[in-house]
């Protein structure tokens, strides 16, 4: 028996394990994020902006998390954003963290830049929280 092999094709499986299981989660945390600002965008259209704070609210009681307006507005915005700009295809690269340092960005081209270059480089948060701060762009 070669126990290095054995060694290696156990550490190289957990590791094809991990990065599906991450992806998944990912996918899931974005998809979820996006539905969640989706329904928000259309109670605020029938209940008004107060909606968030009141669902926030409700949240934090009924689900022991704390949902916090700003992380639903958050959410909104999200959804807003990857509405307009298709960004359904990107789970596989960028996560919830990356795209809340790109919601603080106005500019969609600006946005679709930095997007891009994570791509490209596979940018870790940091990584991308420094070009932002250094206006890369």
């Amino acid at each position: 028996m070669n126990y290095y092999d054995s060694i290696k094709n156990q550490l190289v499986d957990n590791e094809i394990t991990r990065k599906v299981k991450l992806y998944s989660i990912n996918k899931s945390d974005l998809t979820t994020y996006y539905n969640v600002g989706k329904l928000l965008s259309e109670a605020g259209k029938h209940y008004g902006e107060e909606i968030i704070k009141e669902y926030s609210e409700r949240l934090i009681k009924d689900v022991n998390k704390s949902y916090s307006e700003r992380t639903l507005r958050s959410f909104r915005q999200f959804y807003l954003i990857a509405k307009k700009e298709k960004w359904s295809t990107l789970s596989t690269v960028l996560t919830w963290s990356h795209f809340k340092e790109l919601l603080s960005l106005n500019n969609s081209n600006e946005i679709n830049y930095y997007i891009n270059i994570c791509e490209t480089y596979n940018l870790s948060v940091r990584q991308l929280r420094e070009r932002i701060k250094s206006n890369y762009y």
